[in-house]
């Protein structure tokens, strides 16, 4: 790991949802101006106080003079694994004109303020790679001061955890799972590498990876579908609570006209899973693939929500599939599958703790849009302590959707 190596070379070194989603913002919603902003959930890890400030500006900088090159274009312009020709060529070439819009950096009582604003079809594509760069800075100063063979035991330490979630997966030969690590890895090597060792080690539960680098680079499949970005957005640019409350619905239906059955994966819970499923139709619910859960007791998501959804719709929840992806764990993973396996199909998207889960601390970061044209945005979530928003409005929008808290956690990473 080399500190004046770049973190950030590609703008390929992105989760695939950023394009799904992307090409659907530039199609529909481009010039909606929308500000986001860094989150850090761990507070107690005081992040400026942590790393060199100073080289997270010339890291952003440097992810600005990025531009995609023709053979990634080519990649993006070959990808039809959801369906024939995903991309369109005016997304294409938009693409290829793409650089990333200013940054808004402070520094704040020991923490990083940062923010990034523009027409949405643009600044969307902050997210990654910011939240790397920050990650992976932090790693650095963990290490700055290490010997040569503490570094190195580091990195022994994550392929021995590493080896021993392998060991217990193959124990489970109809489990299968991607890995959805890039927002808060440890570097991209390590992630490389663990996406190698996961092709070589359960190629038959080893679905993909959401990094889209990874997946050309390894020639596996890009995993990924949509974020809470879109239905945090389309309610905010709305002045009406009846159009606010009807957000995710118009979400999905954008969604299934755009990329029909293949992305045909719901994410639910931006307003609670609870209203996000409600407004999914028996015909809606028997055509699509199936959901992801992203926040709160999985448990709970499938027990109290979805089986009974689907049952209340008269659709065989067997034939369709639940994508889980909050915080999962090897061993949490394995209790889901055994004890749905029967019921509905199970997958799971491991991120950090496939990606940096080295015996280093690493803080719960995210990035999430938090103006539309001036209009403050919110996002529920199942996890009351996941909920993004300025506190009137996340009330409002708990009266608005007839939010009820299902969970207490702390964020986990």
């Amino acid at each position: 790991m080399k500190a004046d190596k770049p973190i950030v070379n590609s703008l390929l070194d992105t989760d695939f949802y950023k394009f799904a989603m992307g090409q659907l913002i530039f199609l529909l919603w481009r010039d909606v101006h929308v500000e986001s902003q860094f989150i850090n959930r761990s507070r107690s890890i005081r992040i400026a106080d942590t790393i060199d400030v100073g080289q997270l500006k010339e890291e952003l900088t440097h992810a600005r003079s990025l531009r995609f090159n023709k053979s990634e274009l080519h990649y993006l312009r070959g990808t039809n694994e959801y369906g024939e020709r995903m991309f369109c060529e005016d997304y294409l070439q938009f693409l290829e004109r793409l650089k990333l819009p200013e940054y808004d950096l402070r520094v704040r009582d020991g923490q990083i303020e940062l923010a990034f604003a523009g027409p949405w079809s643009t600044q969307t594509y902050w997210e990654m790679p910011a939240l790397p760069i920050i990650q992976e800075l932090l790693g650095r100063a963990q290490m700055k001061h290490m010997t040569r063979l503490e570094r190195e035991a580091v990195h022994a330490e994550g392929t021995r955890r590493l080896l021993e979630k392998i060991r217990r997966l193959r124990e489970y030969p109809g489990l299968q799972f991607s890995e959805f690590g890039t927002r808060r890895r440890f570097s991209l090597d390590w992630q490389l590498y663990v996406d190698e060792r996961l092709c070589e080690e359960l190629p038959r539960q080893f679905l993909g990876t959401s990094n889209v680098y990874s997946a050309m680079r390894l020639g596996l499949m890009p995993m990924g579908t949509s974020a809470h970005e879109l239905p945090m957005v389309l309610a905010g640019m709305e002045s009406t609570e009846e159009s606010i409350k009807s957000a995710q619905g118009r979400v999905y239906d954008a969604w299934w006209k755009q990329y029909g059955f293949g992305l045909s994966i719901a994410l639910p819970d931006a307003f609670g899973s609870k209203h996000g499923l409600e407004v999914m139709s028996a015909e809606h619910l028997a055509r699509w693939k199936g959901t992801r859960q992203d926040s709160g007791n999985p448990h709970m998501y499938i027990r109290d929500f979805l089986l009974p959804r689907y049952r209340a719709c008269g659709v065989d929840a067997r034939e369709k599939m639940v994508i889980l992806s909050d915080a999962l764990i090897t061993e949490l993973a394995i209790e889901l599958y055994l004890a749905y396996r029967e019921e509905i199909k199970t997958s799971f998207g491991i991120g950090t703790h496939f990606s940096n889960d080295l015996g280093l601390k690493t803080p719960s970061i995210v990035i999430k849009p938090a103006y539309a044209n001036g209009n403050p945005l919110v996002k529920l979530s199942d996890n009351p302590k996941k909920a993004t928003g300025e506190q009137e409005e996340v009330t409002r929008y708990k009266r608005i959707f007839g939010y009820h808290e299902t969970a207490d956690e702390e964020c986990r990473c």
